[in-house]
């Protein structure tokens, strides 16, 4: 029998209702001749709740001590605590099984042998040991998993970041030898931007692995890039679909390692000038290689703070800050600085981190405040066809300066304001995709 991983997410087991439904699918799939694993994330915004209710014991025990406003629970706690969220939809949707008559079981993270490094919040599986789930696969049992915790080398519980059940779901999967790691959510698959921002973004059937990595790590939401990571390294095939559609309906995003990009469109016209309501174009290179400036999709990451970083230091600056468990992505560097980005998202108590930092350096490591990332992902974009200078223009017309500016053969990306995240995306899509 063939292993097959279903994910489901927040959204698809929010209440009891929709548990019940997740139940029928994973019961059909049994029934089709499956060995079935099921990974979960907690119902609905759980984790928000409970990352809120810990800010708010924090904020009221501390009150009317000094930078009470920004008192941050300690990380281990907060990895005690929402870990909760996923076992409680493990338990609920075992339950639901059980009542339609098969077999279930459900398991922690750490019951289902994944290890991890020792961070708190955003920890990464080093290693996943799945003996038990194997045993009760053996047993003919279904078995349930509670996506997004694991259990360090010290025996602690750590959680792998927002989306971590994603990257559950696909270690599991390589580590099983499943056929496939089904990723469903609210959403029938990836998109060239986000639907709920850019309303003529386009569905994307199938997409290669090394393109759906740069948009996660660019921030799109469908796929946890530490998920994709694992995806790419051990060949496991991802299908993303709605959790809604019925089994076998539906439009799907089928996502697997190739050696070439998979469904782009070809772009050969040349022009001058760059015009903000179409497609950049690209010359056709003479020796019949595929066309340069295949744009896939914009991506857009908003809670980005960054700090300009004497350059003299930077290394420094960056030793504490992984002392700090603080995870930086862009650093661009300058004459005599450089621009470190820090995205907020897994970083629970950056106030406190800053504060430290600042202490610590100075002037030599100032906080130029929160901002956004907006990505142009897509192949060839170093290649003579003036990408760069596109996308510069799209936003100066929005009158949205860029504090940074960035390229690299899959991604072009701007850091700029928080409040024109929304737009620039719409406007680089029509310039880039869509014209």
């Amino acid at each position: 029998m063939s292993v097959i991983v279903q994910k489901y997410g927040g959204s698809s087991v929010a209440d009891v209702d929709k548990i019940a439904r997740v139940a029928d699918r994973v019961v059909a799939t049994k029934l089709a001749g499956h060995e079935v694993v099921v990974v979960v994330s907690a119902m609905g915004k759980t984790t928000d709740s409970l990352l809120e209710l810990a800010r708010s014991v924090a904020i009221r025990s501390a009150a009317g001590s000094a930078g009470a406003s920004d008192v941050a629970p300690p990380r281990r706690e907060l990895d005690m605590l929402v870990s909760t969220g996923e076992r409680v939809t493990m338990a609920l949707l075992s339950i639901a099984i059980a009542a339609r008559g098969h077999d279930a079981i459900s398991f922690t993270g750490s019951q289902s042998g994944i290890l991890t490094n020792d961070r708190h919040f955003d920890a990464r599986i080093i290693e996943v040991r799945p003996h038990r789930i194997s045993d009760e696969l053996a047993r003919g049992k279904i078995v349930i998993v509670a996506g997004y915790q694991g259990m360090s080398y010290k025996r602690e519980i750590t959680t792998l970041g927002r989306g971590g059940s994603d990257t559950t779901a696909v270690a599991l999967a390589a580590a099983l030898g499943a056929q496939v790691c089904e990723i469903y959510s609210d959403v029938d698959g990836v998109y060239s931007a986000d639907p709920r921002v850019v309303p003529d973004a386009a569905h994307l059937p199938q997409i290669d692995l090394a393109m759906l990595a740069e948009m996660a790590e660019s921030g799109a939401k469908v796929v946890n890039a530490q998920a994709v990571e694992w995806a790419r390294r051990h060949r496991v095939v991802i299908h993303a679909r709605r959790t809604s559609d019925e089994a076998g309906e539906g439009r799907e995003t089928r996502a697997a390692e190739s050696s070439f990009p998979l469904g782009l469109r070809d772009q050969t016209e040349s022009r001058d000038g760059a015009d903000c309501n179409r497609v950049p174009d690209a010359p056709a290179p003479s020796n019949g290689t595929e066309p340069f400036g295949r744009v896939r999709a914009v991506v857009g990451l908003p809670r980005v703070a960054v700090m300009r970083v004497s350059a003299a230091r930077l290394g420094e600056v960056l030793e504490r800050a992984a002392s700090l468990d603080v995870s930086v992505s862009d650093v661009v560097a300058l004459d005599d600085a450089a621009l470190v980005h820090v995205p907020l998202l897994n970083t629970p108590d950056w106030e406190r981190s800053r504060r430290i930092v600042a202490s610590e350096f100075g002037d030599d490591a100032i906080d130029l405040g929160t901002f956004a990332m907006v990505s142009v992902v897509g192949y060839g974009l170093t290649e003579p066809h003036g990408g760069l200078v596109v996308m510069k223009q799209c936003l100066d017309r929005l009158d949205a300066k860029a504090v940074c500016l960035s390229a690299g053969p899959l991604r072009l990306r701007a850091t700029i304001a928080q409040e024109v995240l929304e737009e620039a995306q719409r406007v680089l899509h029509r310039a880039f995709i869509t014209a």
